[in-house]
């Protein structure tokens, strides 16, 4: 039977074929096209081909610092919305006014802030724990003002362990909310050996090396300076480092470890699969996640995968199987590391990673949205 034609506003920062949220809406909102339904996009950026279906409706907003950018977004993109939206409003997190449909929540502000006492911000210094305060505040009160029932119907989470948390802190939504993992695109995502050689040659990296790979932003977060400090003792080990961040400080820190020479940064790159595919384990000592799209990716790169057990990443990261599940410190990654010495060892987990991955491709998310969208219209009054 053939499915009714949706008719879709997404609001977000941004669509791109980077990151992870912003990834998730750009293949989402390419597979809707692809099957005929339409979507208008309310975004500060949208790097989607138009194409038919498609409109695209740019938010001139700044894109940081967050004390400007996020309230001149809810703003300027809620009026955006109000003139320009036309069938169901699904966005992404909590920032329009107008009553939402759906939202789907990459990151609970409520679940971190409850956890941790630290604030987060991506570097030292007054201006940047200011502007990590004032950032964080605005995002719990987004999340209090958007997530009641009165103003966004229904809540989609992309991990079990994001549901318990929304549950936790909006309890009114018992019964709305639906998981909808991310995916992966394995035709993109997959073991190269010719990625492999370029990207050590390119990086001036060894060739015969070990090498842990750390994907991601938010460095204090993801864990970059445990990965860092597990160095001295995982002796043989390089570590690259993909993504944006304070680079000097953490060159300093591998300096004052003695460790400089083994750590490696390509920056925020637009292909992280090749870096991905040049290394020999993802490392990845992380203090929160709602799902780590990396972590995935990495899986179907065909790397053992050394992560600390949190939601999402523990769906696929099976001690002793796929990798090896470590606590966010430094001594902990060093465990794993030099456990995964053994090739044969990173091969068998490697191999397992990779066929694991194999659960998550893109077109169960995009049905899984449409079978929600049109529970949605159902249900709509």
């Amino acid at each position: 039977m053939t499915r009714a034609r949706t008719i879709v506003t997404v609001a977000a920062h941004s669509v791109a074929n980077t990151g992870g949220m912003e990834r998730q809406l750009f293949k989402l909102i390419s597979g809707l096209l692809d099957r005929g339904h339409e979507v208008t996009v309310v975004a500060r950026r949208c790097d989607l081909v138009p194409r038919p279906g498609l409109r695209i409706v740019r938010v001139r907003t700044p894109s940081r610092p967050s004390p400007l950018a996020y309230p001149a977004f809810f703003a300027l993109g809620s009026i955006a919305v109000r003139r320009h939206g036309r069938g169901l409003l699904h966005t992404t997190g909590a920032i329009v006014i107008p009553r939402a449909d759906l939202s789907t929540v990459h990151f609970c502000h409520h679940a971190y802030a409850d956890r941790f006492d630290t604030l987060r911000q991506r570097r030292k210094g007054f201006l940047y724990a200011v502007n990590a305060q004032i950032r964080a505040r605005m995002a719990l009160l987004g999340e209090r003002y958007c997530f009641r029932r009165s103003r966004t119907r229904h809540l989609s989470s992309v991990s079990a362990g994001a549901r318990r948390e929304l549950l936790k802190f909006f309890p009114t939504y018992e019964g709305a909310v639906t998981v909808i993992p991310n995916g992966v695109d394995r035709t993109l995502f997959r073991p190269s050996a010719e990625a492999r050689v370029a990207v050590r040659s390119e990086l001036r990296i060894p060739p015969d090396c070990l090498l842990g790979v750390f994907v991601g932003g938010e460095w204090k977060r993801k864990g970059l300076p445990h990965a860092i400090d597990a160095l001295p003792d995982a002796i043989g080990w390089h570590l690259l480092v993909v993504g944006g961040g304070d680079a000097v400080a953490a060159r300093e820190r591998a300096a004052a470890r003695g460790v400089r020479d083994r750590l490696h940064f390509a920056g925020a790159v637009s292909d992280p699969e090749r870096y991905m595919a040049a290394g020999d384990a993802f490392v990845l000592p992380t203090s929160y996640e709602t799902f780590s799209m990396a972590t995935f990716e990495a899986a179907a790169c065909g790397l053992p995968l050394v992560n600390t057990r949190v939601s999402g990443a523990e769906e696929i990261v099976v001690d002793g199987l796929t990798g090896h599940t470590i606590e966010p410190n430094a001594d902990s990654v060093a465990h794993a590391l030099v456990r995964l010495n053994d090739a044969e060892e990173r091969r068998q987990m490697g191999r397992a990673a990779l066929d694991a991955s194999a659960a998550y491709g893109w077109d169960p998310v995009v049905d899984g949205y449409v079978e929600l969208y049109a529970q949605l219209r159902a249900t709509a009054t």
